[in-house]
């Protein structure tokens, strides 16, 4: 019986280690030194196996830290706003969050513009970073006219999100957004702990609730764990 080329043996061997979940997601693999030495094969044929299941979205490569079981994107529908904690709860994984600022501030002039306000007008400002099984995930960067939900900035957002509040205290009457793919900065990127020079996924929102323009917001998602969806009938 013929034996299988030895880069699809450990192609085989990485993938069960994945698919068994010994190895889970964000998991570092052995380097390509280890397997071959293992494997008693060149590194040439241990990076093949391995190039393979970059391509097949299984493994995902980090420069200078390794090569990592990816994790399983996470998926938002872009045409309605959903909670971010249910979501995360209906794929069966653990979701938490971190504040990292909630204040009072005077509005820019580009948060004036966006949330209809005149330039210094007193806004609330929250920017907390979710969660899904203690893997960052979103960076929500919110800003709200406290004139229609004067209560905002005395919640306790590690025990609801801001969407959650909002949803009860002023109900949904329209939506705005665009999706854009950017380099973030640095300060965001450390926040959803992401390589330098890797692309997010950035959703600009603004929120009505009757006729009042109530809040607007900033969404930003690591490219490599998050996509948007949309479906229409025509």
């Amino acid at each position: 019986m013929t034996q299988s080329p030895r880069y699809l043996q450990i192609k085989q061997y990485l993938n069960d280690k994945i698919q068994s979940r010994i190895w889970p997601p964000g998991f570092r693999i052995p380097t390509e030194l280890e397997l071959s030495e293992q494997f008693s094969v060149s590194r040439m044929t241990a990076n093949k196996a391995i190039r393979d299941l970059v391509k097949e979205g299984l493994l995902e490569r980090t420069p200078r830290l390794g090569t990592f079981v990816c994790q399983k994107k996470a998926e938002s529908p872009l045409m309605t706003i959903r909670n971010i904690a249910t979501e995360v709860k209906d794929r069966g994984n653990d979701y938490s969050s971190k504040v990292i600022s909630q204040s009072t501030i005077a509005a820019n002039e580009d948060i004036a513009l966006r949330l209809g306000v005149r330039h210094g007008t007193d806004v609330y400002f929250t920017q907390i970073v979710h969660y899904e099984n203690s893997y960052p995930i979103q960076l929500e960067e919110r800003w709200v006219n406290p004139d229609f939900a004067p209560d905002y900035i005395e919640q306790n957002f590690t025990e609801q999100t801001p969407n959650e509040y909002l949803v009860k205290a002023c109900p949904l009457s329209d939506i705005e957004h665009t999706v854009e793919a950017i380099l973030p900065a640095r300060r965001i990127a450390d926040l959803l702990n992401m390589p330098a020079n890797s692309p997010c996924l950035l959703l600009n929102r603004r929120t009505w609730s009757d006729k009042n323009l109530v809040s607007t917001a900033l969404l930003y998602h690591p490219g490599n764990k998050y996509k948007l969806s949309s479906r229409s009938r025509i």
